[in-house]
């Protein structure tokens, strides 16, 4: 692999320019590059890194153990990075510019208080090289299923080839040694996982499952309503339970595969699969259950989510969700931010903070979060295993058809991510809303 390529090894990945037209397209901007090797030498100094250049001549001094950023073509990844930020960042990484052996660790270094690696008087030179979302990507009823198809319709035996057998991907949650006792709203759960282990991930996605389920108190006779299919555990282990369920996905490749799991499973006549938007749900329900699906709604789309929450709903009803957070302050400072994630891996989304959801379900429906319980170092776990395994499945992924751009584009998503939830930068949490007529 080229993420462990020697000093002096200079990786090459062919990039197709009809496929990857800006991995492919080295931009031209010498004061902006020059600009990029200041800040470049700045973050090393204050996140004790070491950069290597080719050859593995070090740019400056570094502590043993330093987390590396190994530079494999200086040049194209400082002009890449003036031109377009963290943007350019991502897409060096995908060319082959730069390598790290590992990966996470240099971007969790990167992470932590990243509004400090660029000095408070050059701040306003972000608008130079910040992209706002194109307005074709924004997460509307038309645009909403291409969206959709350009992650999770890419392959459904590429997302086998990392995931656990009940193929759920979102974060598990692990043993922690600590009792779990009922929390108030906003109070975190205490306790750390464990080093998590790939056979032990299919209990951790039960698990989780099943403490969303109890929160939204699902068993015999109820009427559950997933947003977000997934492949259909959730739906499975619902329709175990009694319910009759209904969910709902917009990616025709999970259709199909979680329909044919119901139907294997011998529930099919308990849940049902609909190829439909969120928005045109129909029906009211006992129980709505969404996990992580919130993230790819959309900041201006928030109300319309919460109001079909709260219109499906019957009375006394609940509804949890797990959703992917972030610290209010830096949600609204990247709102409007075209970021690489957005670019490559999930159009259209914005992750929310705790805070806003609660806002804006108090400001558009009857509905109020009654509880929140934060998980984020699990995710950081589920991500390691995830990226451990893509890492050492990549001839398959090849078999697959995906090309090196691909690969390298899917190690850096998924490091990143893991990084976040590392720092903090991201968290994790699992959130019930009632009405005020129904409080737990």
């Amino acid at each position: 692999m080229t993420t462990t390529a020697s000093p002096t090894a200079t990786p090459t990945p062919f990039v197709d320019p009809a496929r990857w037209p800006d991995v492919a397209r080295v931009p031209d901007v010498p004061l902006r590059a020059a600009a990029a090797a200041r800040l470049l030498r700045r973050a090393a100094a204050r996140r004790g890194l070491r950069v290597e250049l080719p050859g593995g001549r070090a740019l400056r001094p570094a502590p043993p153990g330093a987390p590396v950023l190994r530079l494999h073509r200086p040049q194209d990844f400082l002009h890449r990075v003036g031109a377009s930020g963290l943007i350019g960042f991502g897409e060096s990484y995908q060319a082959g510019d730069w390598d790290s052996p590992d990966l996470v660790a240099l971007l969790t270094a990167l992470a932590t208080a990243p509004e400090t690696l660029v000095p408070t008087g050059a701040r306003w030179l972000r608008r130079f090289y910040v992209q706002r979302p194109p307005d074709e990507e924004l997460s509307t009823a038309a645009n909403t299923r291409s969206n959709v198809r350009r992650h999770y319709d890419l392959s459904n035996d590429l997302f086998a080839l990392f995931l656990d057998p009940t193929m759920t991907y979102s974060s598990a949650l692990f043993p922690t040694g600590t009792a779990r006792q009922p929390l108030p709203a906003h109070e975190p759960l205490p306790g750390h996982p464990p080093l998590a282990t790939h056979e032990g991930l299919p209990a951790a996605q039960h698990r989780k499952i099943d403490r969303l389920l109890d929160l939204a108190r699902v068993g015999p006779g109820t009427r559950l309503l997933e947003i977000g299919t997934g492949w259909g555990e959730l739906a499975l282990r619902a329709a175990a339970r009694g319910a009759q369920v209904v969910s709902l996905t917009l990616s025709e490749q999970q259709l199909a595969l979680a329909r044919h799991r119901i139907a294997a499973a011998g529930q099919a006549d308990r849940a049902e699969v609909r190829l439909c938007d969120y928005r045109a749900a129909e029906g009211r329900y006992d129980a709505v259950v969404s996990v992580e699906m919130i993230e790819a709604v959309g900041r201006p789309f928030w109300p319309d989510y919460f109001a079909t929450l709260d219109r499906v709903l019957a009375p006394g009803g609940r509804v949890a969700l797990q959703a992917i957070t972030m610290p209010h302050d830096r949600m609204l400072a990247s709102s409007r931010t075209y970021t690489w994630i957005l670019k490559y891996i999930f159009p259209g989304g914005l992750v929310p903070s705790v805070r806003a959801i609660e806002e804006t379900a108090a400001r558009h429906t009857r509905l109020r979060l009654t509880r929140a319980d934060t998980y984020g170092p699990h995710y950081a776990e589920t991500l390691r295993l995830w990226r451990e395994r893509f890492t050492e499945r990549s001839p398959q992924v090849t078999a697959l058809g995906f090309d090196e751009v691909f690969r390298r584009m899917w190690e850096l998503y998924l490091a990143h991510s893991e990084a976040g939830f590392r720092t903090g930068y991201l968290d994790l949490h699992q959130l019930l809303l009632t009405r005020d007529e129904e409080r737990p």
